[in-house]
């Protein structure tokens, strides 16, 4: 190719929950180190300090932290003043913010009015709204763009035990699908990250080899750079024919069927059926 279709040089990306040295952070720095000036946007100045300020002053990246709530509308409305001030043109906003806090998790018959109505702001709300505003600047100055929302594996399918996270991943992916529809003509792309168990500063797993070997097909959990690249493909012109979609990051998690043994096998199988796969065999057709 003659050009880098990676490269954002000259365009501003916005990034909610940019702070917390884990997925948002590094989306953050990967962008910028595609040339893009991004607006990192965290409600807490001590992680604004800690996690992006280095990220301007010691890695010399067009970084630039604000502190606003997204979650109220006048913080959305701050966000959105200062990337007009921000040098460039408006391209990208990222939406990481989301979670599934310990307090939510627990049988669903005892889940609370507000427990639940807290997982679908945190993980709807938090999207939607900021989404609507980026749109609309977008449309003003009839420009095209991509919004990339992290979604969660718990959003594709049941979540157990978690009902509220899954049920507000899952309900940020519809919005995802029917945005992208919205929005394709003015040239607007819309799509998704779905990361599966990712090391983060925050994440509380369990990195027994049996249990990573069982429950994770590559036998490894994700890291917050992995979950990166994907964003920025989106971001970036390589995606340019994209809209709609989700790419779920999650080393084959949602391939694996609860039939299937730690060894990826049919459970199911004689112990012959399961040798002679082992072996290379192919079983005969029996008349």
């Amino acid at each position: 190719m003659s050009e880098n279709l990676l490269r954002l040089d000259g365009l501003k990306v916005i990034v909610t929950g940019a702070a917390g040295r884990g997925i948002g952070t590094q989306i953050t720095r990967l962008a910028a180190q595609a040339g893009a000036s991004v607006l990192a946007v965290d409600n807490s100045l001590e992680r604004i300090a800690s996690d992006l300020a280095p990220l301007r002053e010691e890695e010399g990246l067009s970084v630039h932290p604000i502190r606003a709530d997204i979650l109220a509308e006048d913080g959305v409305a701050q966000v959105m003043r200062a990337a007009e001030e921000l040098p460039g043109t408006l391209h990208g906003l990222v939406t990481v913010v989301g979670g599934g806090p310990p307090a939510t998790w627990g049988p669903s018959t005892m889940l609370s009015r507000e427990n639940w109505r807290s997982q679908i702001e945190l993980n709807v709300d938090s999207m939607l709204f900021i989404t609507q505003a980026f749109a609309a600047a977008l449309k003003d100055q009839q420009r095209g763009g991509s919004i990339v929302s992290i979604a969660s594996i718990c959003g594709l399918t049941a979540s157990p035990y978690n009902i509220g996270y899954g049920a507000g991943k899952a309900a940020l992916l519809s919005v995802v699908q029917s945005l992208a529809l919205e929005f394709a003509r003015d040239g607007i792309r819309l799509n998704a990250v779905a990361p599966g168990a990712t090391v983060t500063p925050t994440a509380s797993l369990n990195t027994e080899p049996d249990r990573l070997r069982r429950g994770v097909p590559m036998a490894r959990f994700g890291s917050a750079n992995e979950i990166a690249g994907p964003v920025l493909f989106l971001l970036s012109d390589l995606a340019a024919y994209m809209t709609g979609q989700c790419l779920t990051v999650d080393g084959g998690c949602n391939l694996k069927w609860t039939h299937l043994s730690d060894e990826n096998l049919p459970m199911f199988l004689k112990d012959e059926s399961v040798d002679r796969i082992k072996s290379g065999q192919l079983a005969t057709r029996q008349a």
